[in-house]
C-alpha cells in the first residue's frame, strides 16, 4: 500500500548481502534504537532544552525523515533507506539530489551499528544506491565528503572510484573535510554495479521529474 500512496516506497535494492528498502515511520523506534554513539547529528537541528541527549537524537532522526519525503520535490530531494542484513537492520543510507534538475549530481551519507562494520557493507550500500543513482535516474556525478580522518568512508569513497577534489572547514567545528567526486563515465567502466538489483523504480520516476523512458 505504502508503494501505491507513494512510490518511492516501491523502491528496493539488493546486493549480495544487504537490502535497501526506503525508510517508513514505522522504521523510525528501530533505527532510533540503534544510532551509533559515534554517529555526528545534523549540527542545525534544533535541539528541545526539555529532552537529553538520546531523545534529542532521536528527534533529529525522525525530523531528518519527515523532513525528507514532506518537503520532496524534483528539484531537491533527500531519500533515506534502511538497509537490513540477513533480516536485521543495520544502517542507513542517504541519497540526494540537491539541486537534481539543473546538476544532475548525487549525494550520500550514511551510518552502520558498530557490530557490522568491517565487513564491507559500507561499500555494498554506497553501490546500490550509485547503481539507482547513475542507472534509472541518470545521474552524471556522484560526490560525498567526509572529515580527513574518517578513513573508513573515505575509504568507501576511494574504492568506488571517486576521486578527490577539494578540503573545506566546517564552521561548526572547526574540522577539515575532503570532497571528493565520481563521473558517470567512471563508475559505468568500473563495472561496480555488477550485483546490484534495483527494483520497483518506474512508478517513482515522476518524482524524479523523470519519463519512464529515462
Amino acid at each position: 500500500m505504502d508503494g501505491e500512496v507513494w512510490p518511492l516506497h516501491g523502491i528496493r535494492l539488493h546486493t549480495a548481502d544487504l537490502q535497501l528498502l526506503v525508510m517508513t515511520e514505522a522504521d523510525l523506534p528501530v533505527l532510533g534504537a540503534l544510532l551509533p554513539d559515534d554517529l555526528e547529528m545534523n549540527p542545525h537541528a534544533t535541539r528541545y532544552a526539555g529532552l537529553d541527549d538520546g531523545a534529542n537524537r532521536r528527534a533529529v532522526l525522525a525530523q531528518g525523515y519527515w523532513r525528507a519525503l514532506g518537503m520532496w520535490s524534483p528539484e531537491d530531494w533527500a531519500l533515506p533507506f534502511v538497509v537490513r542484513a540477513a533480516g536485521d537492520v543495520v544502517g542507513v543510507q542517504w541519497l540526494e539530489g540537491p539541486d537534481w534538475v539543473v546538476e544532475r549530481t548525487v549525494d550520500s551519507s550514511s551510518w552502520l551499528v558498530a557490530a557490522a562494520r568491517g565487513r564491507g557493507l559500507g561499500k555494498q550500500m554506497r553501490a546500490a544506491v550509485l547503481a539507482l543513482a547513475f542507472g534509472p535516474l541518470g545521474a552524471r556525478a556522484a560526490i560525498s565528503s567526509a572529515v580527513v580522518d574518517n578513513r573508513s568512508s573515505l575509504g568507501v569513497s576511494r574504492a568506488l572510484g571517486y576521486r578527490d577534489t577539494h578540503r573545506s572547514v566546517l564552521e561548526h567545528s572547526g574540522e577539515t573535510l575532503q570532497h571528493v567526486r565520481l563521473e558517470s563515465a567512471a563508475w559505468s567502466a568500473s563495472g561496480q554495479a555488477h550485483g546490484v538489483v534495483v527494483d520497483g523504480v518506474a512508478p517513482a520516476l515522476p518524482l524524479f521529474g523523470l519519463g519512464e523512458e529515462a
